[in-house]
């Protein structure tokens, strides 16, 4: 059984959308090095064109 980690222990990103500091999840365990944002409203709003928000909290926390 693998040794358990702390999740401050995790590897972090910000995303370019909001701003916000994002953790490793394990569904990403694969593919980590290509997440760029931390939720799919994120990557829409990208995706959409529209400016990052780095003022404004976010919507979904």
């Amino acid at each position: 059984m693998p040794k358990m980690r702390r999740k401050g222990d995790l590897p972090q990103k910000t995303c370019p959308q909001c701003g916000r500091p994002f953790a490793w999840r394990k569904k990403w365990e694969r593919v980590w090095d290509e997440v760029r944002y931390c939720s799919d409203a994120c990557r829409r709003a990208a995706h959409r064109g529209e400016p990052p928000v780095t003022d404004a909290p976010h919507a979904s926390r």
